[in-house]
């Protein structure tokens, strides 16, 4: 059992060093269990990798089933009470720049508030798709706007390894700097946004994003001349340059910088952001994985409904 421990955290972190203190183990003591373990199953699992280690074709068909009766023993041997003040556990969850940035602030608030011996651990989003992410146990929540994900999961009747649900929702704008001189001229036309040069945010390395799919239905384009990881980056260029940018309303409102911007409606329909969190059905007895998203959902909400808010 503690070999199979030991050989689900190095598939996950695909590191030793890493692997070791996330068990609280020595280094030598991680590679002396991976190499009982190689002993014990009579070839190679891990090999070394230019970043730490590779799984084998072996390791990765035999994972799933390690981990599942990994997940299983642990609902029978340890307690499902699961309390916050007391327990101490470290989650993973991966999102982009721009919800984390909506969401982490009130979050963290809300563990200190219990005085929570949880800690965070937040992985970039780099792509619109994480189940993969999620199957192999590299985070334990995603949250994020995954339209492809909720078609899946609508299309299985919830029926799927995988479940997404509803947190808040809010939609895009286009965002400039004060003193753009397309500031000054009240609503943005369709026209003056084609004219513009515009920044574009990809964090999951999309050849197109959801504006230009709107803008071809259109018969229009526009020019991108900039192409960035993270939305904070962009916000930074949109303030000192003359690029149109289009963000989520809820991220330029967390940002701070909203003052030193001209927000406005978009000339074109564009399909609403819905921020959800995903997260793997394996996970559903887990006592303090259903406190995560129990806290999760209830910061998301009152991010979405703010007291006083109509």
């Amino acid at each position: 059992m503690n070999l199979l421990r030991v050989f689900d955290v190095v598939m996950v972190e695909r590191n030793v060093t890493r692997a070791a203190s996330r068990l609280a183990m020595s280094q030598p003591a991680v590679s002396n269990a991976l190499r009982r373990l190689r002993e014990a199953v009579g070839e190679d699992l891990l090999v070394p990798s230019s970043t730490g280690v590779a799984p084998t074709p072996h390791a990765e068909a035999i994972w799933p089933a390690v981990r599942q009766a990994l997940t299983h023993l642990r609902d029978v041997f340890e307690p499902q009470a699961f309390d916050a003040s007391r327990d101490e556990r470290t989650f993973t969850l991966t999102m982009a720049d721009a919800t984390a940035a909506v969401l982490l602030p009130p979050l963290i608030g809300a563990l200190q508030r219990e005085r929570s011996r949880v800690d965070l651990r937040v992985e970039p989003l780099a792509t619109r798709d994480p189940r993969p992410q999620l199957e192999r146990g590299a985070a334990d929540v995603a949250v994020g706007f995954f339209p492809d994900v909720a078609r899946a999961v609508a299309a299985s009747g919830g029926g799927g390894e995988t479940v997404l649900d509803a947190l808040y929702g809010c939609d895009y704008v286009c965002v400039m700097r004060r003193a753009h001189p397309l500031a000054r001229d009240g609503a943005l036309t369709l026209d003056a946004y084609c004219a513009a040069d515009h920044a574009r945010v990809s964090f999951a390395g999309r050849a197109h994003g959801f504006v230009d799919e709107a803008l071809t239905r259109l018969g229009r384009t526009r020019r991108v001349a900039l192409v960035v990881h993270h939305f904070s980056t962009a916000l930074q260029v949109v303030r000192r340059t003359s690029l149109l940018c289009v963000l989520p309303r809820s991220y330029v409102q967390a940002s701070g910088a909203a003052s030193g911007l001209a927000v406005r409606d978009l000339p074109f329909d564009l399909m609403r952001i819905e921020v959800g969190l995903l997260w793997h059905r394996r996970h559903e007895r887990d006592a303090g994985h259903a406190w995560l998203r129990r806290t999760v959902t209830q910061v998301a909400r009152d991010v979405a409904h703010p007291l006083g808010a109509e």
